[in-house]
């Protein structure tokens, strides 16, 4: 019999494709990869749901935008409608105790997390606000300079700046309020400082390997490690232009994933290795096309000569360790 791997997945853009759609519930969704019903069918046993901040050119070209504001508690009510509508196989994860719970309940996990902190607004009470409404993680930067530093960048000027006066003192803040903090596309000036700066472990929620993937949006072996040394977790993302060297493929193989799943875990070891897909927030020929699918990655990665042990740290011992610690 082929073992379930039930996993937790730190990152999908689901959120924003239910609001586009008009839909007041995550159940099933049109031409998604990710719903409630393909995460149960998947055996997903917890899903970080991301209130995706567009980015600014997308909002100035789109007359329908509503403001960050509304678009953020447009989002949020979908989140919490799920909750409410279909308790029977959907529950919030805000706690510690929420997440021990799960496996029992045989409910589906949704966590709240946000890409991009830029309605922040360099203010200690939009992150207190947001924890209220259940964020849980947080992902600093998107692909635009905010109050909280620079994002990842080609110019190794916006790559070596680090966080602003803010951010440094939102580090502690969201360690102090239990609000995991997430450094995929931060820039690598801003992920040194986190390192210096963090006293919990960290994520960086659905990021690959410069070593085998020379984007900058991909971390070095260094960061890897430093981001190990201190108990983080490192999801793998299934985005084509993350997975290889060659960063025109458009194509994510389970040999693909394997390959950064390989190299994450030799160089920062096996608990540093988790996956965050970036589901709905990535295109391509997929091998795994959607979260129905993720029972057969693990089964070819089993063949592909992963244990049973390492593939129970990757698919989510290693995320809800580090959950746990922070909520």
């Amino acid at each position: 019999m082929t073992a379930i791997y039930p996993y937790i997945d730190l990152h999908c853009d689901t959120l924003p494709c239910a609001w586009r759609q008009g839909r007041p519930t995550l159940l099933e969704l049109t031409d998604t990869m990710t719903d409630l019903r393909k995460l149960r069918t998947g055996r997903c046993l917890a899903q970080c749901f991301a209130i995706f901040m567009p980015s600014i050119d997308r909002i100035s070209n789109s007359p329908d935008y509503p403001g960050d504001e509304a678009y953020i508690e447009a989002l949020y009510r979908i989140f919490i409608q799920t909750g409410q509508e279909h308790s029977d196989i959907f529950t919030r994860v805000e706690t510690a105790d929420d997440l021990a719970a799960l496996p029992a309940s045989g409910k589906l996990g949704g966590i709240l997390t946000m890409e991009d902190g830029r309605a922040v607004l360099g203010r200690l009470e939009n992150l207190k606000r947001f924890y209220d409404m259940g964020v849980r993680i947080l992902a600093l930067l998107w692909n635009h300079a905010n109050c909280f530093g620079a994002p990842n960048s080609p110019d190794p000027v916006v790559m070596n700046t680090g966080l602003t006066a803010f951010g440094k003192e939102a580090v502690e803040y969201m360690e102090h309020l239990g609000m995991g903090i997430d450094v995929s596309h931060i820039s690598d000036g801003g992920f040194w400082d986190v390192v210096r700066l963090a006293k919990k472990p960290f994520f960086a929620t659905h990021s690959n390997c410069r070593a085998l993937n020379p984007h900058p949006r991909s971390m070095t072996d260094e960061m890897i490690r430093a981001l190990a040394d201190r108990g983080g977790v490192m999801g793998v993302n299934f985005y084509p232009a993350f997975l290889y060297a060659d960063v025109s493929r458009t194509d994510a193989t389970i040999d693909g994933i394997a390959a950064q799943l390989r190299h994450r875990i030799r160089v920062g070891g096996l608990e540093c290795a988790a996956v965050g897909t970036d589901f709905d927030g990535i295109d391509g020929d997929l091998e795994i096309p959607d979260a129905s699918r993720m029972p057969h990655l693990f089964e070819e990665l089993a063949k592909r000569g992963f244990t049973a042990d390492e593939l129970e740290h990757i698919a989510f011992r290693n995320a809800a360790r580090v959950l746990k610690d922070i909520l």
